[in-house]
């Protein structure tokens, strides 16, 4: 990665979203392995310990799909429709593998036609459960095992404790660090924009953990530098959650309301970020506990409390806290249409964070930004 300097840190994240892959595909003609995750449940840690480089897959909401419904059903989810589409156009041909998650139907149904299709030289389906108990979570450390297995067989490259612990510590770093720049935007008038903090989300999620951190580290020192605004803030501080959103548009459109996005709960947003991995004696445990356990997806089901209010408050409680700690205004809950996990949420939600006295705005829609216009009054009206 070639920077001169954290002036242009700020330019270099705008480089890597807008020509995403672009790193990627420098470090394959280099010589280097890239895998590619469709989901927060790809475990990067064991990706980078075994000398690949994680790469997380997204679509382009400006593009339609013209190729990939030849081969995948139109009612499946359009994010992994649109993913799907520009992987048949070429766009991730340096990829040398893919790990597809057991998460939900969409992904769930299609693995053999991403395997048929791509033809790639490595592909793994992992076999993630859907609860959380102990007998769970011995089969969660037995597939991550066999998936450390199989990469050993594909790379070449054992891949040790020591490895796996290195990269451990190297992710969560470069989580810590991101929730550092993430508090910038706790201030009355925050230091960075929604629409600069999803350029940089998407920026770092195609790079190796040491260029990400790099660049996210240099980010926060630029940013840190700002004047403070002498106006501004005035607007309402929305969250934003949901799921793939890996795109500008859709903040571009709420921020366009005079409202400020102070906070996500996105799945490359707080859902990768906020929660470490445990320094444990098998790494391997550690992994399986942040995976199963400390990720906050619709796909398991936690059922921990002796009410609903308390299962409630276990699911989505983090929620609240994010809306007092970032004093969020309103919340925009924003789900794909065949989205079915996120959907089945949608009511407990938008409940459990109004009884605090947050509104909630409901949208849902497609991954395409020729559908964002009609949500766009919306959008306005509740922001104000």
């Amino acid at each position: 990665m070639t920077q001169t300097g954290t002036e242009n840190s700020l330019a270099l994240a705008e480089k890597y979203y807008s020509q995403y892959g672009s790193r990627a595909r420098e470090l394959k003609a280099a010589g280097k392995k890239i895998i590619g995750y469709l989901s927060a449940l790809g475990p990067v840690e064991i990706m980078t310990a075994a000398g690949a480089v994680p790469f997380r897959l997204k679509g382009n909401v400006s593009e339609a799909i013209t190729k990939g419904d030849a081969y995948m059903e139109t009612i499946v989810c359009p994010f992994v429709r649109n993913v799907f589409d520009a992987a048949v156009k070429g766009k991730y041909d340096f990829l040398d593998g893919m790990v597809l998650p057991h998460q939900c139907d969409s992904i769930d149904r299609t693995d053999d036609v991403w395997s048929d299709t791509l033809k790639l030289p490595y592909r793994h389906f992992l076999n993630v459960p859907h609860v959380t108990d102990e007998a769970s979570m011995e089969f969660m450390k037995d597939i991550l095992r066999l998936f450390i297995r199989t990469l050993e067989e594909f790379t070449g490259k054992k891949i040790t404790d020591e490895s796996i612990a290195q990269a451990v510590a190297a992710h969560n770093e470069n989580r810590r660090l991101m929730r550092e720049l993430y508090a910038l935007r706790k201030a009355d008038s925050p230091l960075l924009s929604g629409v600069e903090m999803m350029k940089i989300l998407v920026a770092a999620m195609g790079l190796p953990v040491d260029e990400s951190s790099a660049l996210i580290r240099d980010v926060t020192d630029e940013i840190k530098h700002r004047k403070i605004p002498s106006s501004g803030g005035e607007g309402s501080r929305i969250m934003l959650v949901g799921d793939q959103i890996d795109d500008g548009a859709i903040i571009e459109a709420i921020e366009g309301t005079g409202a400020v996005l102070v906070m996500d709960d996105l799945s490359i947003g707080s859902k990768m970020y906020w929660n470490d991995v445990d320094a444990t004696s098998d790494p391997v445990q550690g992994i399986a506990e942040r995976y199963l356990r400390k990720l906050k997806l619709p796909t398991t089901f936690v059922d921990t409390g002796n009410t609903y209010q308390e299962t409630l408050e276990t699911r989505f409680g983090h929620m609240k806290r994010y809306i007092e700690e970032f004093r969020v205004d309103g919340v925009i809950l924003f789900v794909y249409k065949f989205c079915d996990p996120y959907g089945f949420e949608v009511p407990a939600i938008k409940d459990f964070i109004e009884s605090a006295g947050t509104p909630v705005l409901y949208l849902e829609d497609e991954y395409s930004t020729s559908t964002l216009a009609r949500l766009k009054t919306r959008i306005k009206t509740f922001a104000r």
